[in-house]
C-alpha cells in the first residue's frame, strides 16, 4: 500500500483526505504502526530514496505520523497526536479510579473454626447475605468462583455479576478474595478469638469507583454498612446452625 502511494502523488493527495485513510492508521496496532514508521523512514521520509518533494503534502503527513508513532521512551509522554489529516486531536479521556473500603465486625456466638468453616462455604453465602443472589465454584478451579448480584434499592433494580478468585487463606484468621472480570471488588474476612465459645469477625469490602466519584460513593457508605451489617448478623444466626449441624 505504502509504496503504491509513493508513486502515485495524485492518489496519495486523495488518500491524504479521505476518512478511510484516517480510520484505517488511527485503529491499526502499534506493531503495525511500528511496521509502516519503518517503512515510511526507508523509502519516503528520508530524502536521498524520496520520490516525493521535500515540501510535498503526503511528504509532512507522513513525517508528523512517524514522530507520533516512533518508539518512545519511558521519559516521553504525549498526551495529543496528529493524525494523517494533519488534526491534531486529544486522547480519549481515561478517569482515575479509586478504591473505597467498607468495613463492619460483630460478635458471634460460635468457636472460630466453626465461623471460619461457615464463611469458607462460599456457594452457602447466598442464604445468609441479603444481596449476593448465587455464587458457583469452577469445578476445574475451585478457587474461583462466579457471583451474582441482585438487590432493588432507590427504586430500581441493581444487578451484578463478576469472577473472583480467593487468594491463600489463613487458617482461622483470613479469607480474602479479588474480582478478575465484571464487577471491580476486593475483600477480606477476619476472625478474632473473644473465647472458648465465640470470635469477632470482621467483614471489609472494597469496591473501585471513578475518582470523580468519590463523593457520592462516600455518601453511600452508610447504605452500604447497614447491607454488611444485616449481613453479619445474619451470617450469626447461619453459623449458629451450622455448628448445631456439624456436632449432629
Amino acid at each position: 500500500m505504502m509504496k503504491s502511494l509513493v508513486k502515485n502523488d495524485r492518489l496519495s493527495q486523495n488518500l491524504i483526505g479521505s476518512p478511510l485513510s484516517f480510520s484505517v492508521f488511527s485503529q491499526m496496532s502499534a506493531a503495525t504502526a511500528t511496521a509502516v514508521v519503518a517503512l515510511v523512514n526507508r523509502t519516503t521520509v528520508t530524502p536521498e530514496n524520496s520520490r516525493l518533494r521535500p515540501g510535498h503534502l503526503f511528504t509532512k503527513k507522513l513525517v508528523r505520523f512517524s514522530r507520533y508513532y516512533a518508539p518512545q521512551t519511558q521519559t516521553q509522554k504525549r498526551t495529543s497526536h496528529y493524525s494523517l489529516t494533519g488534526v491534531k486531536s486529544r486522547r480519549p479521556f481515561t478517569p482515575v479510579m479509586e478504591w473505597q473500603d467498607c468495613t463492619v465486625k460483630m460478635e458471634i456466638d460460635v468457636p472460630i473454626s466453626v465461623a471460619y468453616q461457615c464463611y469458607s462455604d462460599r456457594e452457602a453465602i447466598p442464604q445468609w447475605m441479603p444481596f449476593i443472589s448465587t455464587v458457583k465454584i469452577l469445578e476445574d478451579k475451585p478457587d474461583l468462583s462466579r457471583w451474582s448480584l441482585k438487590y432493588k434499592a432507590f427504586g430500581r433494580d441493581i444487578e451484578f455479576a463478576w469472577l473472583s478468585r480467593n487468594m491463600q487463606p489463613i487458617i482461622n484468621q483470613k479469607i480474602h478474595w479479588r474480582s478478575l472480570e465484571g464487577l471491580p471488588n476486593r475483600g477480606a474476612v477476619r476472625f478474632f478469638p473473644k473465647g472458648a465459645d465465640s470470635c469477632m469477625v470482621e467483614l471489609t469490602v472494597s469496591y473501585e469507583v471513578p475518582q470523580l466519584l468519590t463523593p457520592v460513593a462516600s455518601a453511600l457508605q452508610p447504605f452500604l454498612q447497614s447491607l454488611l451489617q444485616n449481613g453479619l448478623e445474619r451470617f450469626a444466626k447461619f453459623a449458629k446452625s451450622y455448628s448445631v449441624e456439624s456436632t449432629t
